[in-house]
């Protein structure tokens, strides 16, 4: 039996509660199937989905007034607020953890809360019984030396120092940081560390009041040395910007000339001056675009976004690493990609004067601004510049030096500009600004 069938069974229990033995009882359980019963009954503990109130004994938390699982969320005085993950009958907001009860588990851990009273205007206050989650394998902070040396965290909410043992201040193999220029931080001995940030791995966490105790894995340099304070931000919030290995391999496996038999499966736009867009400090070029007037006076739209889903197949080590970034996040001096660059600024990147991979939307445009027509197929390009926002600009201004640089691609820009007018101001006239 799944944990999510015995979930279910008990969800539509009484009280939506249990005990071990009624449970073999009325699902018939036998022999070797009480072990499955039992692990099942222990992931779903540990996952918190259940709450085991003494032994043998099991309540659903999303569906107990008693019981609750969310997000605990520090107060810089020490306080907490948990935020449950379902509505809690006869609750309104979060409920409220005194200090004491905080103390036992960090900002952002996901825990199970005791609700010990419920006013009736609705607030709720409680203790936290147990840690389902920890937020944060590493923390990033301010390195002091003591007698005993400890971290203490950027984020004020993660009350806990973290204390770092004799022998554990320095990472044995340092890692480079990411930003521009930066090279590996090199210190002679434990004292050069007072004052410098690093990152923290938690190997206990505190517990009865005993501090936590970690061991430096990385040093990210002096407060004011620049760059550091994004290196923050990315390890505070715990953006992973390192690849595992076997993305890398996969990435780099990748060839850099198309198969021509891909190219034959797709529609050929590579003989039409299609061109990127972006801001100066882009560095990687998503869409394309090309526009043309038709016989008819409409207008020809084409938009063409990189092939990602190429490269990127499901199941594979890019694509588990990419769902779990979600997003790329970018830094004033940097970005931390969802893909790896071999993808993100190079074969996935509609550079101008190679082959690349895309998806096209055709679109037919009347002088209304209303699409007639459109098709969606799969293409190749080669885009013919890379254009930025202010060049554009500059050159529908009237620009002579930029005009005469660009001169078979003018007309091009004029008509997409009379396009856009054309769009924007069917957007202005349904409400859109």
């Amino acid at each position: 039996m799944s944990p999510a069938e015995v979930l279910d069974h008990i969800s539509r229990l009484p009280h939506a509660r249990a005990t071990f033995k009624q449970l073999i009882r009325e699902l018939g359980v036998k022999g070797e199937d009480r072990d499955q019963l039992e692990a099942a009954l222990e992931r779903l503990v540990r996952r918190g989905d259940l709450i085991q109130v003494r032994s043998g004994h099991y309540i659903v938390t999303s569906l107990s007034r008693e019981y609750t699982v969310g997000r605990l969320n520090m107060h810089r005085d020490g306080y907490g607020f948990v935020i449950p993950n379902h509505p809690v009958e006869g609750i309104r907001g979060d409920i409220y953890i005194p200090k004491e009860s905080a103390a036992q588990a960090m900002h952002g851990d996901r825990v199970v809360a005791h609700i010990r009273r419920i006013e009736s205007d609705g607030k709720a206050d409680g203790v936290v019984v147990k840690i389902v989650r920890r937020a944060h394998p590493t923390v990033v902070g301010e390195f002091r030396v003591r007698r005993r040396n400890y971290v203490v965290p950027h984020d004020e909410r993660i009350r806990q120092w973290i204390e770092i043992p004799e022998g554990l201040e320095i990472p044995e193999h340092p890692a480079t940081p990411d930003r521009v220029g930066a090279k590996p931080v090199e210190v002679a001995g434990v004292e050069d560390l007072d004052g410098m940030i690093v990152n923290v791995e938690i190997l206990e966490f505190p517990e009865d009041g005993d501090r936590a105790v970690g061991r430096v894995i990385e040093i990210l340099g002096h407060p004011d040395d620049f760059g550091v304070d994004v290196e923050i931000v990315i390890r505070k919030h715990h953006i992973p910007h390192r690849f595992p290995p076997d993305v890398l391999a996969q990435a780099e496996a990748f060839a850099a000339e198309i198969p021509g038999e891909e190219l034959a499966r797709r529609r050929d736009f590579r003989g039409m001056d299609v061109v990127t867009i972006d801001g100066e400090t882009a560095r990687d070029f998503d869409d394309a675009v090309w526009v043309e007037r038709l016989a008819n006076g409409n207008y020809a739209l084409h938009v063409h976004i990189a092939d990602v889903s190429h490269y990127v197949r499901p199941g594979t080590p890019i694509d588990d690493e990419a769902l779990l970034r979600g997003t790329s996040v970018y830094f004033p001096d940097r970005a931390v990609p969802m893909l790896p660059l071999e993808l993100s600024t190079e074969i996935c990147s509609l550079k101008p004067q190679v082959d690349r991979l895309v998806l096209s939307a055709l679109l037919e445009i009347d002088h209304r601004g209303d699409v007639v027509g459109q098709e969606f197929t799969r293409g190749v390009i080669r885009s013919v510049e890379r254009m930025t926002y202010t060049n554009v600009h500059l050159l529908l201004e009237g620009d002579a030096g930029l005009r005469e640089r660009y001169a078979p691609l003018v007309e091009r820009f004029e008509l997409m500009r009379e396009l856009a007018l054309i769009l924007n101001r069917k957007r202005a006239k349904r409400g859109s600004i």
